[in-house]
């Protein structure tokens, strides 16, 4: 019989922990010393250019494949362990079906694959939500049904975190819409960790309270959704004249841009920024911040307190040297 997975104590768990992580492959380094906290929770925008790291992260926090170097932790344990395993749901782009199994087939599969982790009841409610007929094949189903479909499968295995890798990125706007509506409601009910890769930035907003940015192999950016674009100010107005001080005095400047003798800045709010007579000062979006950092990936990487890792203590910082 299910019961409900969520502990409110995970309010106060980390879900995914990275320490140093590295994974090199033939090729040379997909993650480079990479750092950060993910909260339990949380829905997080996972976000980078093609060859960022994006996949490989979460091939490691699946279990799939195991660090170079460094250490990933998911809820304190090794992703390659069987607890762990049971814990990662995962979706991926391609939304991977038996094509030939009926809907009812493939919970089934679930069902048999999960044994008393399954919960036939959620997974049903979630399929019926979209009318799609328990004896069609997987085959037949639309793009969105096939996608209601495997998120059935992805919450019927009651995870407490689940990877997305894209798997809206096929579907029209108006379906992708719904899906990401039901994701939501049932993250939300759950409480399930979500972790959603994407290159459809204005999806994003008002989805995800948690950012992980990655460029380079590199983390660039991570923390509360809020808290970084409160630390950021989108800056623009009449460049100064040569010799004159600028609003960008005494900031970190992310990127700037000139059109002729009007400039945009993206700062860090480090000294006190108000409007002068010639710029405005207003707060980002979600989708400027994010542009900013994807198109300068120098500069140098900000992580909000709680996407903060504690400072390893000497002997673990002697061992990892080890």
């Amino acid at each position: 019989m299910y019961t409900e997975q969520f502990d409110p104590a995970d309010a106060g768990l980390v879900a995914l922990e990275a320490t140093g992580l590295g994974k090199r492959y033939r090729r040379g380094w997909a993650l480079e010393e990479c750092a950060f906290r993910l909260p339990a929770g949380r829905i997080c925008g996972l976000v980078g250019p093609n060859g960022a790291g994006k996949s490989t992260l979460m091939s490691l926090a699946t279990g799939v494949s195991g660090p170079s170097a460094g250490t990933l932790r998911v809820f304190g344990g090794d992703p390659r362990g069987g607890r762990a395993r049971r814990q990662v749901g995962y979706l991926a782009q391609s939304k991977p079906l038996y094509p030939r199994l009926s809907v009812a087939d493939t919970l089934r599969m679930g069902r048999e694959l999960n044994g008393d982790d399954w919960d036939q009841g959620r997974a049903e409610a979630i399929v019926r939500g979209g009318d799609i007929p328990f004896h069609a094949r997987a085959g037949s189903l639309s793009g969105g049904q096939r996608t209601r479909l495997a998120l059935a499968l992805c919450f019927g295995k009651r995870p407490r975190m689940l990877l997305l890798d894209e798997p809206m990125a096929d579907l029209d706007p108006l379906v992708r819409h719904e899906m990401t509506g039901l994701l939501m409601a049932e993250a939300a009910e759950a409480g399930t960790t979500v972790v959603m890769s994407t290159h459809t930035l204005p999806e994003l907003e008002g989805v995800c309270d948690y950012l992980l940015v990655l460029a380079g192999g590199r983390v660039r950016l991570a923390g509360e959704a809020d808290e970084l674009a409160w630390a950021h100010s989108l800056v623009t107005g009449a460049l100064p004249a040569p010799g004159a001080a600028s609003p960008l005095d005494g900031h970190t400047v992310v990127e700037s841009t000139t059109s002729g003798r009007q400039f945009t800045a993206m700062v860090r709010r480090e000294a006190p920024l108000a409007p002068g007579p010639t710029w405005t000062v207003s707060e980002p979006s979600m989708e400027q911040l994010l542009l900013a950092y994807l198109r300068s990936p120098e500069a140098p990487p900000l992580l909000t307190p709680s996407a903060t890792p504690p400072a390893p203590t000497p002997l673990a910082a002697k061992d990892h040297a080890a």
